[in-house]
């Protein structure tokens, strides 16, 4: 057992709000093991770092509960050759969960100073597997595509088609659809030109705001 209490804590996080939960990728329960979420959390918040909650992160955005952070990886099945799409840098701390599994990722955010910050962050962990642009999510990043693996970190109400456009032979696209309110957990996979659709369990997320996503200014 570690003398590191955050590791311990982190291993506890895993095995009481991940695995007990049905999630057995051994690789998605070492990277939730490994990436120290308390360091992608307000300062104010670090005593519900490990907590079973989605937390507030600056400019309304917030960071995920651990158990959907682990819920997406999982079902985007990542493999250690793939490039990966990430909409929505938002904390950071899904970037850096996918880029211990991925090989590299590509990561889109709307608002320069959270990008900034989570840079910030994955720099001083050392992760250096990333990409980073402020831009429009809803319409990708398509100088770099196809991507083996999308996934997409805020609410939509249907699935971009730029972001279906820009996904490989054989990829997969995990995005949360629906209204506001309430949405379901999406797995989209390719073949050839067939595209077919999973649900997999309801979530809630911010909004996804752009050009194929909701109105910034209904």
């Amino acid at each position: 057992m570690s003398d590191d209490p955050a590791l311990v804590a982190r291993h506890r996080m895993v095995n009481e709000q991940i695995r007990a939960r049905g999630i057995t990728n051994p690789r998605v329960l070492e990277a939730m093991t490994t990436v120290p979420r308390e360091c992608f959390v307000r300062a104010c918040d670090q005593r519900d770092a490990l907590a079973d909650r989605a937390l507030p992160i600056e400019h309304g955005q917030t960071i995920s509960q651990p158990y959907i952070v682990a819920a997406m990886t999982d079902a985007l099945d990542m493999q250690p050759d793939h490039t990966v799409l990430e909409i929505g840098t938002g904390s950071g701390y899904q970037t850096a969960v996918l880029a211990f599994l991925a090989k590299h990722v590509y990561t889109v955010e709307r608002i320069a100073e959270l990008q900034e910050a989570a840079r910030r962050k994955l720099e001083a962990l050392n992760i250096q597997n990333v990409s980073w642009r402020v831009a429009d999510g809803t319409i990708g990043w398509p100088e770099n595509a196809p991507y083996d693996r999308i996934i997409v970190t805020a609410s939509a109400p249907d699935v971009p088609d730029s972001l279906v456009a820009q996904l490989a032979d054989g990829g997969r696209l995990v995005i949360p659809v629906g209204p506001a309110e309430q949405q379901m957990l999406v797995v989209m996979d390719r073949r050839g030109q067939s595209l077919t659709e999973t649900r997999r369990l309801p979530c809630c997320f911010v909004k996804l705001f752009g050009r194929e996503g909701w109105p910034e200014n209904p």
